[in-house]
Parts: C-alpha cells; structure tokens; sequence
C-alpha cells in the first residue's frame, strides 16, 4: 500500500525570523534515514513557497494560470512524504513519529492518503 503524507504547517505559527533547528535537522535526517533503511520511504521533499508555484484551473473547459502569490491561504502543503507500508496503521505510526519530532512549539497537520492504483 503506497500513501501520500502532505505536510501543512500552520504558517501563523511560525515566528518572522524562523530558522531551522539544526537539533529538529539531525533528528528528522536519523528518521528518514529509519524509514529508508525499512523500505517504507519511497520519496520526500520539501517544497518552494506559494509566492513561486501556479494554479491551473479548469472552468466551462477554459484552463486559466493564476501565479503566486495568492490572496491569504490558512493551508498550505510544505512537503510530502511517499511511502510504502503494509498497512494504514503503520503509514499513520510512520507519520505520528514524523510529527512529534517537531515537539510543542510547532503547529501541523498532516494528511494521509492512499494512492489509488499500481
């Protein structure tokens, strides 16, 4: 079973001189390296801000290109996890792991979702 876990920070949370913790860094570089070594991490990335990325939108079969930035979103998908696990339970362990390395200060959510298909 292959799932998609979208990261989605909660953006007012973080304060405006946010950096990464190095701390945070190492211990979410020892997981990934865990769940690679396990065969359940297929892919993972972070991604560029809203302000670089496109909507495409599909309307009366007329597609129209909106760049960022956008007017005020509240969700926003700051990186994906692709794994393969045996069960949901497991992808939903994999994911409660990846989340509390984060620790009390942090804010997000994180959706799980199977992929449909081979």
């Amino acid at each position: 079973m292959r799932y998609l876990m979208l990261i989605r920070p909660v953006l007012e949370s973080f304060p405006e001189d946010w950096a990464p913790d190095p701390e945070l860094e190492e211990a979410m570089g020892a997981l990934l390296e865990e769940m690679t070594k396990a065969g359940v991490l297929l892919d993972t990335a972070g991604l560029r801000p809203p302000e670089e990325g496109a909507v495409l939108s599909l309307s009366g079969g007329e597609v129209t290109v909106l760049d960022g930035p956008y007017t005020e979103s509240k969700e926003v998908v700051g990186g994906y996890c692709l794994l393969q696990t045996r069960t949901r339970d497991e992808a939903v362990e994999w994911g409660t792991r990846f989340l509390r390395l984060h620790g009390p200060a942090w804010r997000m959510d994180l959706e799980l979702r199977e992929l449909d298909g081979q």
